[in-house]
This record gives C-alpha cells, structure tokens and sequence, in this order.
C-alpha cells in the first residue's frame, strides 16, 4: 500500500443487493413502521407485475427460504404461510441511495449513482487522504455497517470494470477474466448466444479478436468488452457539479455542538473570502455540508443577490436559514467533517462609493432581500421585470427577488400625462354588466360586484390586438380598451373583447385593472 496519488484514475463501485429489504428492516427497528408480524421474520416486498403480485425483493432470511425476487407471491405463501408481506417502494429506496451518496461525498467529490441499488465513485487522487484505497474501502465499509447495510463493492481502473465486478464476482479475489458474459450485461438472447459457442466467460471473449466478435454478436458486444475488460475509461457524470471553491475541516473526535459546527464554517468561510479577495471575486451561493458520524448529511445553502465574500454577512444568513428550518439540524454522535462549497462566483471589483450613497443603499436593499429570501423562500420574496409583449398581463413577469434579473427600462408615460396601464390587474380579468352604452362607445353605466356604476368621463379606445398564433379560447379576439372614471372619482381599466359585428354579435366587458 501506498500513500503516493497516482495519475492512473480509480474507481470504486458500491452494490446494496438487499437494500430494500434494510431499509424496510431499518424502519421496523426505529419504530418508523409498523408491518404486522415480528421483526424477526422474514418478509419479502411486493409489486404488481404483468398483471400477477411478485416478490420485487426479499429479506435475508427469506432469501435462506428461497423465495427469490420474481417468485409469485401466491407461490410464496403456499411454501411459506407466516411469510411477511411489504409493499415495495421504488421511490423511497431511490431517496435511500441518494442519502447514501451523500454520505460518500466525504470521499471524494465525483460521486455518480449506479441504478438501481449501486453507487460509483471516481478516487482518483482521494484515496492518500485516507491511507490508501484499503483503508478508504474499510472506514466506508465501517459506515455502512452502522447503517445496517449489505454492501459489495469492487475497485478497477474502469467504471464499468468496477461495476461488473461489484455485481457479477463471487468472490473479494475473482479477475475480469474469471467473470460470466452476463457480467457484460447484453441481454438474456445475446448471452444465451455467447454460451451456445462456447463463450462463457469474459477471458474467453478477450481470447478471441474483437473483428470477429464484432461481426457475429454486433458492436454492442464488442463496445461493451472493450468498456469491462479491455481498459476504455468512459468517465462518470458526477451527481453535483464540482464547486469553484471547496474547503473541508476534519474532527479526530466528532463535535456535538451545532455552534460548534457553525463556529467551523466561520472559520471555512474567513478563508474562502481570502481566496475570493485574492481573485477578485464574489459568491453568489454557499453551501455548508455537515457530516455525522453515522453515515448522515445535513445541507445548508444561502443564496445572495449580488457577489458577496464578507464572512460576517453570509454567517448572519445562516443563522438564519438555521432558525427557518422545520427540521432543526441533529448531530446526532457528532460530526467529524465540515465542508463549505461555494458554488457560483462572479467577479467583484472594488466599489467607489458616491457621495449621495446610492451604492450604499443598494447595497442595504440586497441584503435585505436576501435576509427575507433565506427566511421566507427564495420563491417567496419576487420581484417583477419588464417584458416585450403588447398584452398587458404578459408585459411584466416575476422571478426570485436573489436572481439577478434582465436589464431593461419600464416604459414612462409622457410627461404631464396619467400612467396608460393601473397599478394594479386582474388575474383573470372580471367580467361586468354594461348596463348602457353605444357598441362602439365606452360603457355610459356598468355594474360589478353588485355595484351600479356611472361614467363621467372616459379615454380610448386603446386597441390591443389578437394573439392570431394561439388558438386557445378568446385568444384570437380583440380587445378595446378604456380608462373611465365614475361619479365618486374612482378610475377603472375596461375593456370589450371582440369587436363589434367584426369578431363578436354581442362583445363581452370587462375591468382589467384599477388606477390608484
């Protein structure tokens, strides 16, 4: 064993043959479920399948039974009356492997899911940090454990070497070589196929030129040997984005404290705002990762509208996602690594402040926004931004006040004149009663909401024309506005859809918004 990186890339691949069936055993321990028979006895799950109920999983003592994944379940119980029963959850088992993930972030940051039940992990150049790849595969093996978790894993200069090996070997010690061509993974025919000559192992593909193999199994074949056995590396997609700044501080005895924790990422966030300085640059977004002893990871991420590298301003905004969470953060036995990623960067050059302090107070307003966005939501606190669009509730739209929006002008009235939209709109706009009016007039006298009103002065029309591209209902008719006010002074925003004997016999009214 040796503690020097090596520029040949590694990998590790993770298999949880029985990971629905811990998970289940897991909840029936905690008291999280409560199934109907003993936790002792052996239990398998179910699922609908082709229009018969089979065993999708089973447990290690059903397993030692052989009732086996695909056994009816009618069979099942005819061999075994007193067998427990559990619907099977895809979904849950699918979060399961995600928290797991997670977990082996603390290894290395190109962590991939391997479906259904297995995780893969790019070491290269992470297992020194850990005393070498044995030592690496033991501490996670002793995490796992504790989790309560079957695990079978491989370590190959390949992902897809890795792989079949975690899946298809029989043993800690079995080569490429020594696997079956189902560890290739082809399908039920084409593995058949290969058997029927003679094929039945991956060394005896290997024997053979790959020209022939090609020529009478198909490119799948072949493609598929060169990817297990013949040494072509196809990188892992990583599940999260490599961060553009990572620092980590590891615990040789776990603290127990959540100040503690947050003491720590101060402390990670005083450096990453040294190197932010030094690169004259900002983050948009910072991410604490705090990991527990047993296997479990707690995720807080703030967000900030403009560049920010002050330690004291993005510690105050995890303080306060920390007093937003539902869930207060447990440490459980403790965490023995914290890590701050800060994702996003953009630049951020030196600010001459003006002497009327304009930058100061966008600089308040940004902090205040972003305050009520990490204590709210950040889909919670919107602002609005123009759009190019003649409709009227089409010309403005709302996104996250901590985005950073696209630049553009609202359009001003003329000078001395009243604004030409209200302030405020009806989504949808509301229909009212023209009580009289000429056809192609304003309305004279119209009621809404039970409210007869009488109009004394009007302005228009304004003619917005039809969407003719959609189809949608009303889409394709016109509309006529008009700005009128009422005998108490009240001033409303009209309009007829359709026009008259053109697009409609009897135009419909309606108020679209009111003026302050």
């Amino acid at each position: 064993m040796t503690n020097t990186i090596s520029a040949k890339r590694r990998y590790l691949a993770l298999v949880f043959p029985l990971l629905a069936s811990e998970r289940v055993a897991r909840a029936i321990r905690t008291g999280q479920a409560q199934p109907g028979f003993p936790p002792d006895a052996p239990f398998v799950l179910v699922e609908k399948q082709k229009g018969a109920i089979r065993l999708a999983a089973s447990s290690r003592a059903a397993l030692d039974l052989g009732l086996v994944p695909g056994l009816s379940l009618a069979d099942a119980r005819a061999r075994h009356p007193d067998l427990g029963v559990v619907d099977a959850d895809p979904a849950e088992d699918a979060r399961l492997i995600e928290a797991i993930a997670d977990g082996c972030d603390r290894y290395t940051p190109i962590v991939a899911i391997d479906p259904p039940d297995g995780i893969l992990l790019d070491i290269s150049g992470c297992a020194h940090l850990f005393g070498g790849e044995e030592a690496l595969l033991a501490d996670l093996r002793v995490r796992l454990e504790r989790l309560g978790l079957t695990t079978r894993s491989a370590l190959a200069d390949t992902p897809d070497a890795a792989h079949a090996l975690a899946r298809h070997a029989r043993s800690a010690e079995a080569q490429l070589d020594a696997l079956p061509v189902e560890a290739l993974e082809l399908g039920g025919e084409e593995s058949v196929a290969l058997r029927r000559a003679g094929l039945k192992r991956i060394g005896d593909l290997r024997a053979r030129p790959s020209q022939l193999l090609s020529a009478r199994f198909g490119e799948a074949a072949a493609d598929r040997l060169a990817r297990v056995a013949g040494g072509r590396d196809l990188r892992i997609t990583p599940r999260r984005a490599e961060p553009a700044l990572l620092l980590e501080r590891r615990f040789a005895e776990p603290i127990g404290r959540t100040e503690d924790a947050l003491a720590a990422i101060g402390e990670l966030m005083t450096g990453a705002a040294r190197r932010m300085e030094e690169a004259h640059r900002g983050g948009r977004r910072f991410e604490a990762q705090l990991y527990r002893t047993d296997g479990l990871v707690r995720r807080l991420r703030v967000e900030t509208g403009l560049p920010m590298r002050d330690p004291a301003t993005v510690m105050r905004l995890f303080d306060e996602r920390l007093a937003a969470l539902a869930d207060p953060v447990d440490p459980g036995f403790g965490f023995d690594l914290v890590r701050l990623a800060v994702p996003l960067f953009e630049a951020m050059a030196p600010v001459q402040l003006p002497l009327e302090g304009g930058a100061l107070a966008e600089g308040e307003l940004a902090q205040l926004l972003d305050r009520l966005s990490t204590r709210l939501g950040r889909n919670r606190v919107r602002r609005l931004a123009p759009r190019d669009s003649h409709v009227p509730e089409q010309a403005a739209f709302a996104f996250p006040a901590i985005e950073a929006g696209p630049a553009g002008p609202w359009p001003e009235p003329e000078r001395g004149e009243p604004p030409l939209r209200p302030t405020y709109l009806f989504d949808p706009p509301q229909p009212i009663e023209v009580v009289a009016g000429v056809p192609d007039g304003p309305p004279q006298r119209f009621r809404w909401r039970r409210e007869l009103h009488e109009v004394t002065l009007a302005e228009g029309p304004e003619r917005i024309g039809s969407l003719w591209w959609k189809r949608a209902d009303n889409a394709g008719l016109s509309r006529d506005y008009y700005r009128v006010e009422d005998r108490k002074g009240r001033r409303f925003w009209l309009f007829r859809l359709g026009l008259y004997e053109r697009e409609a016999n009897s135009p419909a009214w309606y108020i679209h918004g009111l003026f302050a």
